[in-house]
């Protein structure tokens, strides 16, 4: 999602959490990928049909703290193999990890990815492509100027630098992963362009076509699988109007690739995001609520960007390349949550997925929707990552059916009746009182998930007494060696020893019999086992 994009989905992701810091797995041998060598090579027709309905893994793998890759830096918990476990059982075929590089690359002249990262991406990539998932990894954030040490700048002077370095990064990325079957697709980069939402100027435009043109040679130099793989490149932002229109837009050549790929079939698909109208999509606002022929209040809806828009946007890609051999990718859709202010909302945002997934379809574009991890009001979630769990099941219902699947018969979990919107705040001064009564009765579970020197823990907390709390705060200890560097649905301190977890805002009631569920990732220095000595507002919980 680009700049103005993720100013919608992304609002609270601009602060830096308290604990938040750069750490992140390793490969473990038990997280290896299962290396499949051959795959049948698929016609374009057929890549679409088999890709089905996708999802994007977004504000993980492409989130940054100061410039620095991190997967927790924008309020989201660490991604485990149960969350994409979740996300194929709910009905999704493919997932879309975007990715960022940042300050992970080294200097030049070798540009060296830090290996701990680039294990990292193949971990998350190999929980989804063991799975037997199409996996798409991109590189995402390295061309935003929004972005600290963001450098895939179209516009910037030294494009000869650029391009080297380019070139190099990818060189690694298609090495690590050179393989891995067909099931993993490689995307050039993101919404690249220079800022501005006029039209595409020159001779930024030409740089994107250079980069895409370095890319496509890079990947297929480096053999392997690489040689035959899909590719997908993506025009100017990846605007549809301006990658298929007379605006600049030049595909890059394959000259390089396998010859056991029939000369009439091609192995480019071309990458577009769609968000329109924005704002019933991404404007936040309770404005514009309803979408599409059903919409009940002419008020509430956008006076553009309906079905009859949203065919002919799509059929301008399928004249201009899904006829000529090249399928088209709609990476990205979606829109935010307003029921806060339309308890309808929820109905449109299925209406207009299922529009989107169906007319891609018929068009021959597979598509990804845009899931941002983010709960509640403004967030494109669509699971609860801290608790593996299903929050908007009529919209997934709607994505699986037009895709020309059948949504589970059991949603795969019960929603949680409250999800969070940001990510953890800094600790209150002072802690909540305790419940009628002054004490709580309660019961607490652990979920340790752990590797190498990181571990995360998924917390439950039930309230089994007869009287509600209203506002809590759990003290735990941690085992010696280790620290807490990241955490969800409460606020923690300190970050090692004798840990208080304080309720944030949308978790602190809990009736009889009600539960929150929280979170956090910590390192350590071989005991990963979990904390003991559990209270809740100073009563001892079993």
């Amino acid at each position: 999602m680009g700049s103005r994009a993720r100013r919608a989905g992304l609002a609270f992701a601009a602060a830096t959490l308290a604990l938040a810091g750069t750490v992140y797995g390793v490969t473990t041998a038990s997280a290896g990928v299962t290396t499949q060598l051959t795959a049948p090579q698929l016609t374009a027709p057929q890549l679409v049909a088999d890709m089905g309905a996708g999802w994007n893994l977004g504000n993980q793998l492409e989130a940054n703290s100061n410039g620095i890759p991190s997967e927790t830096a924008w309020g989201n918990p660490v991604i485990t193999q149960a969350l994409i476990d979740r996300v194929k059982a709910s009905g999704f075929k493919t997932i879309r990890i975007p990715v960022s590089y940042l300050g992970n690359i080294g200097a030049g002249p070798n540009y060296t990815i830090s290996s701990a990262w680039l294990s990292r991406i193949a971990e998350v990539v190999n929980y989804a492509y063991n799975d037997g998932l199409y996996v798409l990894i991109n590189m995402h954030g390295d061309g935003y100027k929004s972005i600290t040490g963001s450098w895939l700048i179209c516009d910037a002077a030294d494009q000869t630098t650029i391009k080297d370095k380019y070139q190099k990064v990818w060189q690694q990325i298609a090495t690590k992963f050179q393989s891995y079957n067909e099931h993993l697709i490689f995307e050039s980069m993101n919404e690249e362009f220079d800022g501005q939402y006029g039209n595409p100027t020159q001779p930024c435009y030409s740089n994107i076509n250079a980069y895409n043109q370095i890319f496509v040679d890079t990947v297929r130099k480096t053999g392997g699988t690489n040689a035959s793989r899909w590719l997908l490149v993506p025009g100017w932002n990846t605007n549809i109007e301006y990658t298929a229109g007379n605006y600049g837009f030049v595909l890059p050549t394959d000259q390089y690739r396998s010859s056991s790929i029939p000369s009439g079939e091609q192995r480019l698909m071309i990458s577009v995001h769609y968000y329109d109208p924005w704002d019933f999509t991404g404007q936040e606002d309770g404005n514009i609520t309803q979408w599409g022929a059903a919409a009940t209040n002419p008020a509430k809806k956008s006076t553009w960007g309906q079905e009859d828009y949203m065919d002919s946007t799509l059929k301008k890609m399928y004249d201009a390349f899904v006829v000529r051999g090249y399928p088209v990718f709609v990476g990205e859709y979606g829109s935010i949550d307003k029921t806060s202010f339309d308890s309808a909302n929820n109905t449109y945002r299925a209406n207009f997925a299922r529009a989107l997934v169906a007319t891609a379809k018929k068009y021959g574009a597979a598509t990804a929707y845009w899931d941002n991890g983010v709960n509640g009001q403004y967030g494109f979630g669509l699971f609860n990552r801290g608790s593996d769990t299903v929050t908007q099941q009529s919209i997934i219902n709607a994505i699986i059916t037009a895709a020309g699947s059948s949504p589970p018969t059991t949603p795969p979990t019960t929603p949680p009746t409250t999800a969070p919107t940001t990510g953890p705040t800094t600790p209150p001064t002072t802690l909540p009182t305790t419940s009628p009564g002054g004490t709580s009765t309660c019961r607490v579970s652990n979920a340790v998930n752990a590797w190498n020197t990181g571990l995360t823990n998924n917390i439950t907390i039930t309230n089994t007494g007869t009287a509600a709390i209203n506002g809590w705060a759990l003290t735990f200890t941690l085992p010696s060696g280790q620290t807490i560097v990241s955490g969800w649905n409460a606020t923690y301190a300190p970050a090692s020893g004798t840990v208080t977890a304080t309720n944030v805002s949308y978790n602190g009631a809990l009736p009889p019999g009600g539960s929150a569920s929280i979170g956090y990732q910590a390192t350590h220095t071989g005991n990963a086992a979990a904390p003991t000595g559990f209270k809740l507002n100073g009563t001892t919980c079993g």
